[in-house]
């Protein structure tokens, strides 16, 4: 105002003159300029600059006992505070509270400006929380603000005014709260302060918004439509009582454009979000530059133009919005209360970005935009993660604060597209760890929850789809059908999750194969295209999948009009993709599957070369660094395959090749991806040149991969889910291909390589590295450390995860993730140990000459390998520098599996699967000199039984040839001539077989193993190569047995044969001095027990015991008091562990599905440091294991070595139990 600046700058003239009456004179006209701007006459800055230097000259000649000082304190900081609202400048905040605060100091009790001042000082520390976010402000401004209220009279005209700012104190503490009586007592006083407002008051647009603004939050807590509605009303008749050129124009806009576009969320109504995004650009030109609100309204509109990107798809909206949201945040001050809020949400629209370009360097940003020191707890976050601006968002909101949840699940969804473009499963476990926190601080009722609850269900389909994990994909249809019935109809999201929980639904029908699924699925999908409007970016992948649904059902069902409609459904979700979208390859590649998959049918020429055209297409648009190249390729080399076969030009099978290798060998993609592509590879390869090098190659890759699809990142479960599902067989026939290629060393390490993979990484675990320590010690130290955590992490998460509660999955997550962590952790240290000189194959298997040179002096290691293509032994012989090849081409596969199938159907019907059950056995015969009786059973044809049939059949075909290939004669009972040792590895369905048993049982011509060689089993060479490696005396101090029966177990059957069982050892062994503990029933419990097999080195288990063949850690023995599980065992130190006698039954029983995993407790035991282990492949009999037992022991105690005093020595444990039976 040009009189205003005439006043001031006349008063400036006389300063060298002032006297006591001028500072009269100079606060009349600083009040006059701040009554003008107050009132709104005036927007002009200049005005309120002149008003607050006017006033602080004032004061300064205003004496310290001036009766007006603490007035003239007051309105200075009340100037002061009005120029802050305009500027932001914190300095001025700042001054004017401590001005307020002197005020008040000057001010007494029982004065009539006290609550005013009260007030004025409460406004002024609101408005330094708002910016600061110190919850120490807001409870001193709530303080403030509720004294002012109580010393202000019921009918005083200010009265409303001063309910108003408790109201905004009080609903500021909600927000940082969530507390719903927060919310219900500012609203409260809002509809009393509008109450007392008269219709023509100058502030009734005021109350009217201030109540509008509060029951919007509420809306927002509780999704009540009715709250919306109001909100609504009451801004807009805000808005209309405000008079154009209003300061507050440009607010009220920007209040009314956020509960319309509230609406717009849930209604889905395009109109009401073209009003939104008109109201906020409205309100953004009516912000002048420099004003304090401007981040908001350019973040604001940024919010509603990416909402509107969200629908139209247009590259252009999403730019713009990033363009608002990027200046919001360059114009947010560091410590801002909202830096977070915008931080997260400008990271939301260049995440956005990323899912429309593909390019890594907009996720990249998102994740990564300003570096920040890391304040949150470890468990939270990464290393990688310190450069996050979300994570910076999540630095910034304080423990507590309700948003807290929602920037955990934008940080969660940040994290899932990358692992989607990388494939690392790290990211995954983190993105699942942050939604289920996320999850677990949203209330019951809360408008976020079914959003969350899609979250969380599509991070652990995902990592379902890496896993396989049964668990995983039942969880997310949970989760998803959770968020469904919470979803209203109508509401602008149920589209969304109808796709999403139809895509579970579908996912589980891959893996189950059930037809109802299906159907469910395709019906969720149909539904969810329905109500999607023509135009909407989600048509494309919805209609995509929905394709994909209907070509299943064709596959079931051979219905053509099924696939007709199918490739209708792609190629329409093609034609709705634009040019240089991200998923166009993914959608070109699944049409060429379907337009395959019609040439499957109709074997049109046309249709093969259009599904290789469309794939090399996607392979084409797919970015070299993306996780789906492996799947493009695979893809590709399946079609051109089929045209060779349909043209068998040679250049197609060529490519074809090529491809598959190209995959299978590429470093990209899930690694059962790349499995899937080598064992294609290998496959084809063979038949087509069989004798190429590059079969070798080919099943080279395959054992490799092999062992990526079953990490130490998995449960246990999973890894053996994994290998049934995807691996099983796989290095039997590698070792096959490589016996016909005259590569026995080859052969021999793929079976090492390939079989027992899970007892194999626990063996590594626990594998001594006293070498690595003497040349790094800080190296091997980690390595135990990090071994120690992994090797019970594996099974720690297979409880049903759907009965736990939410609080208790969040403590399995962090678990989960730990252990992802801890594998990564353990592959990084094994690759810089063998980096070092002389350690390049340290914790690797062992190569074929190293295992030839760790073989027992003594014997032999007959491998068998098992294919249906052919049949073979490798025999590893100490002395011998190869390996010996020997062909046995009598036996087959299929004649393997029916001698299984006959042996599995005898023992189930006679009851041969507990020692405690009824047990028929035939009466003596044949061999009752070597305890042997395969009499019992059904008879064939030829008379013999099933039994005698299959061990002639073994004996015939397998063991009788390589005992003559290896010129290992006969040896009678009465010849003293020391049999040879043999120990026995074999592989496939023969590991359920007895072997050690084979031979011709009848009255006339007998003979058997047993006459010919002393018999032993071992899982692998390996683990026989390991003990003869590592041989190292007991230590006399431990060197002794412990025994304990449990005769009445709680589920199993009453044993009474283990009390005289281990009654007679136990005075047997008493009388040869021998260092002996026994504990029966009661009086022991598993914990007791690990005690003294710690003590002992050796432990005779007489009990029933229970096999857990998908966690063989839970497998255990049962006691009186509990059960001693494998995993309570391998915990302990059992570093002298000798032998180990399992008088228990089927203790050395695999699992059907599993031959080649040794998933058995015998296995276990050697696992945990046991040299020797007894067990038993079905029941013993309760009445006969006593005898067996007391024989067994009586010979080893009758050449034990009486200098060794009390000691107990197991070495002879496979000469005493070949002497007891």
């Amino acid at each position: 105002m040009g009189i205003s600046t005439s006043m001031v700058n006349s008063q400036t003239r006389d300063a060298p003159n002032e006297t006591a009456e001028s500072g009269d004179e100079l606060y009349d006209t600083g009040m006059a300029l701040l009554g003008w701007y107050n009132l709104k006459i005036t927007n002009d800055v200049g005005d309120l600059d002149a008003a607050v230097s006017t006033l602080k000259r004032a004061l300064q000649l205003t004496a310290g006992g001036h009766p007006d000082i603490a007035l003239r304190l007051s309105h200075l900081g009340n100037a002061l505070w009005t120029r802050f609202q305009c500027t932001g400048d914190l300095q001025d905040l700042s001054e004017g509270i401590s001005m307020e605060q002197r005020a008040l100091e000057l001010t007494p009790e029982g004065h009539p400006d006290m609550a005013s001042r009260l007030a004025n000082l409460g406004a002024s520390i609101h408005s330094r929380f708002q910016r600061i976010g110190d919850l120490q402000d807001l409870s001193e401004a709530i303080s403030m603000d509720q004294r002012a209220v109580e010393l202000t009279p019921e009918d005083h005209p200010v009265i409303a005014e001063r309910l108003g700012n408790l109201s905004t104190s009080i609903y500021s503490q909600f927000k940082r709260t969530g507390d719903l009586q927060d919310l219900s007592e500012a609203i409260s006083m809002d509809q009393r302060a509008l109450e007392l407002t008269p219709e023509d008051h100058p502030d009734i647009a005021e109350r009217l918004a201030s109540l509008g603004a509060s029951i919007h939050s509420r809306f927002r807590h509780t999704g009540e439509l009715q709250d919306l509605a109001e909100s609504i009303l009451l801004r807009q008749r805000a808005l209309e009582l405000t008079p154009e050129g209003h300061a507050d124009m440009a607010e009220r806009l920007a209040n009314l454009s956020t509960s319309i576009h509230s609406r717009f969320k849930r209604t889905g109504d395009l109109q009401d979000l073209a009003e939104a995004v008109a109201l906020k650009r409205r309100a953004l030109e009516l912000t002048p530059e420099g004003h304090s609100d401007m981040a908001s309204r350019l973040a604001d509109l940024g919010s509603s133009i990416h909402s509107r990107f969200e629908r139209s798809g247009d590259p252009q909206e999403l730019a713009e919005a990033v363009a608002l949201r990027r200046r919001a945040l360059e114009l947010t001050q560091e410590g801002h209360a909202y830096m977070a809020s915008r931080l997260t949400h400008l990271a939301a629209s260049i995440h956005a970005r990323f899912e429309c370009t593909g390019n890594l360097q907009d996720l990249s940003e998102a994740i990564s935009m300003a570096r920040e020191r890391s304040s949150l707890p470890q468990r939270v976050i990464r290393a990688w993660l310190c450069d996050s601006p979300i994570l910076r968002a999540l630095e910034l909101t304080p423990e507590g604060d309700p948003d807290m949840a929602l920037r955990l699940t934008h940080l969660a969804v940040l994290i899932h597209a990358r692992f989607e473009r990388t494939g690392d499963l790290q990211d995954l476990a983190e993105s699942v760890a942050l939604t289920r926190r996320a999850l677990e601080l949203t209330p019951e009722g809360h408008p976020d929850m079914a959003s969350r609850l899609t979250h969380l269900g599509a991070s652990i389909h995902a990592r379902f789809e890496r896993t396989g994990d049964l668990q995983d994909i039942t969880e997310a249809v949970a989760l998803e059908q959770g968020a469904l019935e919470l979803t209203p109809e109508g509401h602008p999201y149920m589209a969304v999750r109808l796709a999403d929980l139809g895509s579970s639904i579908y996912t589980r029908f891959e893996r189950t194969g059930d037809l109802q699924d299906l159907s469910e699925a395709i019906s969720m999908v149909q539904r969810a295209v329905e109500l999607t409007s023509e135009g909407h970016p989600a048509m494309a992948p919805r209609l995509a999948n929905l394709g994909t649904s209907i070509h299943s059902r064709f596959q079931r069902t051979g219905d053509l009009q099924d696939l007709f409609e199918a490739i209708s459904m792609e190629q329409r979700a093609v034609d709705l993709t634009p040019e240089g979208h991200p998923h166009m390859a993914w959608r070109l590649g699944n049409l060429g599957a379907l337009i395959h998959s019609r040439f499957k049918r109709t074997g049109d020429p046309q249709d093969i070369a259009e599904a290789v055209a469309l794939k090399q297409r996607a392979l084409e648009l797919t970015p070299g660094d993306h996780a789906d190249m492996a799947s493009c390729l695979f893809e590709l080399a399946a079609s051109i395959w089929s045209r060779f076969e349909h043209t068998g030009a040679p250049h197609d099978a060529t490519e074809a090749l090529s491809n598959f290798r190209t995959c299978a060998t590429s470093t990209l993609g899930p690694p059962h991806e790349r499995l899937k592509a080598a064992k294609r590879w290998a496959a084809l390869l063979e038949p087509y040149n069989i004798h190429s090098p590059d079969v070798l190659t080919a099943y080279d890759t395959v054992i490799h991969l092999t062992t990526l699809t079953t990490t130490l990142d998995q449960a246990l479960e999973n890894r053996y889910a994994q290998l049934a599902k995807d691996s099983s067989g796989l290095p039997l026939k590698a070792a096959a291909a490589a016996l016909t290629l005259n590569r026995v060393d080859k052969a021999l390490e793929w079976l090492e390589e390939g079989r027992c993979l899970v007892w194999g990484q626990l063996t590594r675990l626990r594998t001594p590295i006293d070498d690595l320590r003497r040349c790094d010690h800080e190296l091997a130290d980690s390595i135990v450390e990090v071994s120690r955590r992994l090797e019970g992490a594996g099974s720690s998460r297979n409880a049903l995860r759907l009965e736990m509660s939410v609080s208790e999955k969040v403590i399995l997550e962090d678990q989960a993730r730990t252990h992802v962590v801890l594998a990564k952790q353990w592959d990084e240290l094994l690759a810089k140990a063998r980096a070092m000189p002389g350690f390049e194959s340290f914790l690797k298997p062992m190569p074929c000459y190293r295992l030839m040179q760790n073989v027992p002096e003594a014997g032999h290691v007959v491998i068998i390998n098992i294919d249906k293509d052919r049949c073979d032994a490798i025999v590893l012989s100490s002395g011998r520098g190869e390996p010996l090849h020997i062909p046995l081409g009598s036996f087959s596969l299929s004649r393997c599996n029916q001698y299984r199938e006959g042996m599995s159907q005898q023992l189930h019907f006679y009851c041969l699967r507990d020692r405690g059950g009824a047990v028929s056995i035939a009466a003596k015969g044949a061999r009752d000199e070597c305890g042997i009786c395969p009499r019992f059973g059904r008879r064939t044809k030829s008379g013999e039984t099933v039994v005698q049939a299959i061990l002639r059949g073994l004996w015939d075909d397998v063991v009788h040839p390589i005992l003559q290939s290896l010129k290992i004669s006969r040896i009678t009972s009465t010849c003293r001539a020391v049999r040879p040792r043999i120990w026995w590895c074999p592989t496939g369905p023969l590991s359920f077989l007895l072997i050690h048993a084979a031979g011709i049982y009848d009255s006339h011509d007998s003979e058997c193993v047993l006459d010919y060689a002393i018999s032993s089993y071992t899982p692998t060479v390996a683990a026989l190569a390991e003990r003869v490696r590592n041989v190292r005396p007991i230590e006399k101090s431990i060197s002794g047995l412990f025994m304990t029966c449990q005769p009445r177990a709680s589920g199993g059957s009453h044993i009474p044969g283990t009390t005289k069982e281990v009654k007679s050892i136990h005075d047997l062994t008493k009388r040869t001095a021998v260092r002996v503990e026994k504990l029966e029933g009661d009086a022991v419990t598993p914990e007791s027990c690990l005690d003294s097999m710690e003590r002992l080195s050796s432990v005779h288990l007489a009990c029933h015991a229970s096999q857990d063949a998908t966690d063989p850690l839970k497998s255990r023995f049962l006691f009186h008091n509990g059960s001693l599980t494998l995993s309570a065992i391998l915990q302990r130190n059992l570093k002298n562990a000798d032998l180990a006698f399992l008088s228990a039954c089927q203790t050395s029983t695999g699992a059907q599905k599993l031959p080649d995993e040794a998933v058995h407790l015998a296995a276990g035991m050697l696992a945990a440091g046991y040299r020797r282990v007894v067990a038993t492949m079905w029941s013993i009999g309760d009445e006969h294991a006593p005898d067996v037992a007391v024989d067994f022991y009586r010979y080893l105690l009758d050449r034990r070595n009486c200098a060794d005093g009390g000691g107990f020595d197991g070495t002879y444990s496979a000469h005493a139990l070949h002497h007891a039976i």
